[in-house]
């Protein structure tokens, strides 16, 4: 039974109890309010645990790691990743979950070791029906110094391929490629110097790097296509003299290239007394070959921007006339008013990206 004359101070004391909860319950409620108000501030500048930058990124399927699921063989179209897989740590993580991750690769052809930036688009990870799918390739390349960041991986600091991919799919317009972003220098550029995405004499071997280091990594981490047919390039300025040289250089390998403001012929300074090697890297060159040749056919997507300077555009509309018959299959779209610059051609590439998207296959939904 309740005492009818409680102790002097029991209801003081109670009410101190009650009112100390209701401070510490609007505390913790309030702490709350600013941790879901500061969750984007501190994921923005990486603060953790508000960000998963450096997490560890597989690119498998969600159930194909489950116990006791066996390996689908896939169609004979497609090449199974062939390992190691690499150690992948992300870097930005899309709005639809994807991620950019990022690896430092020893070119064991090249004997260049450097970062490539990969992607793979919501359909390769989540969607049943691609789950033993071959995909298409796209090496994509900067223009600038091209060290030691590649432009093309995603903001902030980039223009987001990525999201155009997904949206150009969606629509109709263009495949759903895997996308390598590799380095395309050894070294800074600050002394005039680049290398051409090539192999000169006495330097790294970056057209090594370019054509079998960085497909190497692709082929042993994700599903990729037996033939060449899977396999194009896009680049802007000397990234996109690397995309169409390595096209013409390595037509058994790779099919189709955008390449954007790009330089036609090499001209580094390093090639200063190799001309024998220079002229086996000059695009000229290997497309007067390749058509002597009778192909393969390869095609060849060209973007310039009409305030560019006017050589490029002059140049472009040469190479076009002179090589762009029988296997060279070239076109070009001028984007009016455009300047050299990677923001101009990313938001003008749709129409270049159907039109290699439609000579190239993958992925085959399975059976």
């Amino acid at each position: 039974m309740p005492n009818p004359n409680p102790p002097a101070g029991y209801q003081s004391r109670g009410r101190q109890r009650a009112s100390r909860a209701k401070r510490w319950l609007i505390g913790v409620m309030s702490l709350a309010v600013l941790g879901l108000a500061a969750w984007p501030v501190m994921s923005y500048f990486e603060i953790p645990p508000f960000t998963d930058k450096g997490d560890p990124v597989s690119y498998d399927q969600a159930d194909s790691a489950k116990p006791g699921k066996a390996a689908d063989p896939g169609d004979s179209k497609t090449l199974l990743p062939t390992g190691p897989k690499a150690e992948f740590k992300n870097v930005n993580t899309m709005d639809d979950g994807t991620h950019i991750s990022v690896v430092t690769l020893d070119g064991k052809k090249s004997g260049y070791k450097g970062k490539v930036w990969v992607w793979a688009p919501k359909e390769y990870t989540d969607d049943p029906k691609f789950a033993a799918s071959g995909f298409p390739v796209m090496i994509a390349l900067p223009g600038g110094p091209g060290y030691n960041s590649n432009y093309w991986m995603g903001k902030p600091g980039g223009f987001s391929l990525q999201e155009a991919v997904s949206k150009w799919y969606q629509q109709g317009i263009g495949k759903p490629f895997l996308l390598a972003m590799p380095v395309l220098n050894p070294g800074p550029d600050d002394k005039g110097i680049y290398w051409d995405g090539s192999d000169i004499p006495g330097q790294p071997k970056m057209g090594t790097w370019l054509t079998e280091d960085v497909p190497d990594l692709m082929k042993a981490n994700f599903r990729t296509l037996k033939s060449r047919d899977g396999w194009a390039y896009m680049g802007s300025s000397t990234g996109g003299f690397a995309s169409l040289k390595s096209v013409l250089k390595h037509p058994d390998k790779f099919k189709a290239a955008i390449a954007n403001g790009p330089d036609i012929v090499p001209d580094s300074p390093l090639w200063r007394g190799h001309l024998k090697e220079m002229r086996e890297n000059n695009p000229e060159i290997l497309a007067k070959q390749l058509a002597a040749a009778n192909g393969p056919d390869v095609y060849l997507a060209f973007q310039v921007g009409t305030r560019e300077n006017a050589a490029t555009m002059t140049d472009a509309k040469k190479f076009i006339k002179t090589y762009g018959h029988g296997p060279v299959h070239t076109k070009l779209w001028e984007i009016p008013g455009g300047t050299h610059n990677g923001a101009t051609y990313g938001a003008n590439m749709s129409g270049p990206m159907k039109w290699i998207s439609d000579q190239m296959e993958g992925p085959t939904p399975s059976s």
